[in-house]
């Protein structure tokens, strides 16, 4: 049974995404219509086909008398056990093969919902519900393709050019993997200017330009074939990085593609270039997270805040954007403090990255992420908490500086006891 339980847990999780499939509800109370219309807003179900009408149970049987059935039927009812299973008999025989039904009562009951699976029904929400509960429920009857595991999208894009998103996203991708052990795939969606094949010492020949021009012939062979790989977990869906063509995709080329990479590696983090159009407001809109990469100033900012805005309503079930702090420290460069810009966005940052040219340049020249250069540097060890945060491993905690007085508290707990 699906409960109404909702808290942060709820949008940690992976749901994966509704394939294009025909919905239609009778309920008999306007909470759980007010429900079902938030969670037709939800991304997950952008290509489902949702129809909502009165009436319940009696109205499903009357409604498919002489009428196909579509892919999934829920069905709200107040009504008794007897009542409702006697429906659900009545509307059995008009349902067509592959039909999902899914019941929404009003009842905590073991015994009728086990009388419910045995006649074949798919779920049982109990009311009151949030949106989420129908997305899941759906989503675990349709939205993983061919019982393979869903994996987890992380985006990660800039507030301005040049803050330095795709290194965060890189050093990621080599932290996830060298944190939880866990293959992840890197995604160069910079298809003219893409730099994730330098960053990792690769020249492939193909790569995510050549799934997204040619949207009808992508299967997973062509996906496995076009990702190369950078260590033993860690691939890469690399861009062109040449300008021989120009690349103005429409969403419908990248979608067949992001269905198919979720089924590739339980992480995949997308490098997402400094754009804004439909397509690329329809992929952040599909990933599970989303991170920020902004510099402490003015610029980056109310870039930042437009974003966080902007995402925020696009993705109404889903955590704030995330944000990280990158080339803090810039000398003689007057910043905005790091109170003061996460007060104005009203997020925390995860990360507060110092400036440090000769770390960052030394990595970008050999094809190198951070913690292979300096493992123990400040800035590479911001990445282990980034990380955990976003695969779910721990809960949310802010960044914080390191101080004087942390710094010495091993030591001073040994004088503490030495002198206890």
């Amino acid at each position: 049974m699906t409960g109404s339980q909702h808290d942060d847990r709820d949008t940690m999780e992976v749901i994966a995404p509704l394939p294009r499939i025909s919905i239609q509800v009778f309920t008999e109370t306007e909470g759980v219509i007010s429900v079902i219309q938030q969670a037709c807003n939800d991304r997950r179900m952008s290509k489902a086909h949702v129809k909502i009408q009165t009436g319940g149970a009696a109205a499903a049987v009357e409604a498919y008398r002489n009428a196909p059935t579509p892919n999934v039927i829920m069905i709200e009812s107040r009504a008794s056990a007897t009542t409702l299973l006697g429906h659900l008999d009545e509307l059995a025989a008009f349902c067509d093969e592959g039909t999902r039904v899914i019941v929404i009562g009003h009842a905590n009951d073991v015994v009728l919902y086990r009388e419910l699976l045995r006649r074949g029904v798919s779920d049982y929400i109990i009311a009151p519900m949030n949106p989420l509960d129908v997305v899941r429920s759906l989503s675990e009857q349709f939205g993983v393709a061919s019982g393979n595991a869903v994996g987890k999208t992380i985006a990660v894009l800039g507030a301005r050019g040049g803050v330095g998103a795709s290194t965060i996203a890189h050093n990621l991708a080599f932290s996830i993997v060298q944190e939880i052990d866990l293959a992840t795939l890197i995604v160069d969606f910079d298809l003219p200017f893409g730099t994730a094949g330098l960053d990792f010492n690769q020249d492939p020949m193909t790569g995510l330009a050549d799934a997204v021009a040619e949207p009808e012939r992508v299967d997973s062979t062509m996906i496995d074939r076009l990702i190369v790989p950078c260590s033993d977990k860690l691939s890469l869906l690399a861009a062109p990085s040449t300008l021989d063509k120009t690349y103005d995709f429409q969403f419908r080329n990248y979608e067949p593609v992001l269905d198919l990479l979720r089924n590739t590696a339980p992480f995949i983090v997308y490098d997402m270039p400094h754009l804004w159009c439909d397509w690329y407001k329809r992929v952040l809109q599909t990933a599970d997270e989303v991170v920020i990469v902004a510099e402490p100033d003015l610029s980056n900012l109310r870039n930042a805040k437009n974003l966080v805005d902007a995402l925020t309503a696009m993705r109404k079930h889903d955590r704030k954007p995330h944000l990280v702090l990158n080339q803090v420290g810039i000398p003689k460069r007057p910043e905005i403090a790091t109170a003061e810009f996460a007060a104005a966005l009203e997020i925390e940052p995860l990360a507060i990255i110092p400036f440090d040219p000769q770390l960052f340049g030394t990595a970008a020249n050999n094809g190198q992420m951070l913690a292979e250069v300096q493992a123990r540097h400040k800035a590479s060890e911001a990445f282990p908490p980034l990380v955990q945060v976003l695969t779910g491993r721990m809960d949310k905690a802010p960044a914080k500086r390191s101080s004087p007085v942390a710094m010495l508290e091993p030591l001073l707990s040994k004088l503490t006891r030495k002198r206890a």
